[in-house]
């Protein structure tokens, strides 16, 4: 009993102890720094967090918070929207059917061919991006402009890019459907027409593109198939024979230097 009563005591002196001197620190401490002692008291007490929205009218307080939500649905919007209305979609479908007609599995990897898709992108958007910046948004950032022109202005390169790239068969299909009259020229199709219609255009096109791709490879597997099955060699895999051979040859003919030129060579 005297042991365990000795041991707390021994415990509430050390945490006395350590208070004493924290507190003779803080005391000895504040007065060279130049901080009064009643900043520590403030210091302690529990932080708060407060969120004040200026410049709203109080007489239109749900038309601010819908203005809100569309935006945040917008820039949710964003990325899909960039992929679909610019040569991404054509872009990384032609380089996904590339590495699987090499048969290399992972090589090159996920990360690399998006990062290649997106900058051969840009690379291709690049005059549609800077008649946008001439148009709209300096205009726009110079206060020349209301905003619902900048958009306008905006949509327009766009709109001239997808339609030179669509098909007058796929347009006429979702204009059929959407049972809309015909347009007088280029600028009465509509927004949700056409955005269907490009990417399934540039879908038919990677698909056509990635084909011509495959044709060569193929060719090499069958060969080597052949070989090894008139050779007795029934357990073999051709993919491990084929795979330095289609490298080779990719590597021979300037394959990527082909590939690339041909995508951008497309969209003029």
């Amino acid at each position: 009993m005297f042991m365990k009563g000795s041991g707390r005591h021994a415990g509430l002196q050390t945490v006395n102890w350590s208070r004493c001197v924290g507190v003779l620190c803080l005391s000895t401490v504040s007065p060279l720094m130049g901080w009064p002692l009643s900043a520590w008291g403030q210091a302690s007490k529990d932080p708060t967090i407060s969120l004040q929205v200026s410049g709203l009218d109080a007489t239109e307080p749900w038309t601010f918070g819908l203005r809100i939500l569309f935006m945040l649905t917008m820039l949710t919007l964003a990325p899909a929207l960039l992929m679909l209305v610019t040569s991404f979609t054509r872009v990384v479908i032609v380089l996904g059917l590339l590495r699987q007609a090499l048969g290399t599995m992972h090589a090159p990897p996920n990360q690399v061919m998006i990062g290649l898709a997106l900058f051969l992108t840009l690379f291709i958007m690049m005059p549609v991006w800077e008649q946008i910046r001439a148009e709209a948004l300096d205009p726009f950032l110079g206060n020349q402009v209301t905003q619902e022109v900048a958009i306008q202005r905006a949509i327009e390169p766009i709109r001239e890019f997808m339609l030179k790239q669509v098909r007058e068969k796929d347009l006429g299909l979702f204009m059929s459907m959407g049972k809309i009259p015909d347009p007088q020229s280029a600028k009465d199709v509509p927004l949700h027409v056409l955005v269907p219609a490009f990417v399934t255009s540039e879908l038919r096109t990677a698909f056509q593109i990635g084909f011509l791709i495959y044709v060569p490879f193929l060719v090499i597997d069958m060969i080597v198939a052949s070989t090894l099955m008139s050779m007795g060699m029934m357990m073999l895999p051709p993919v491990m024979i084929s795979l330095p051979f289609k490298l080779i040859l990719f590597v021979l003919a300037d394959g990527w230097f082909l590939v690339v030129g041909s995508l951008m060579n497309s969209f003029r």
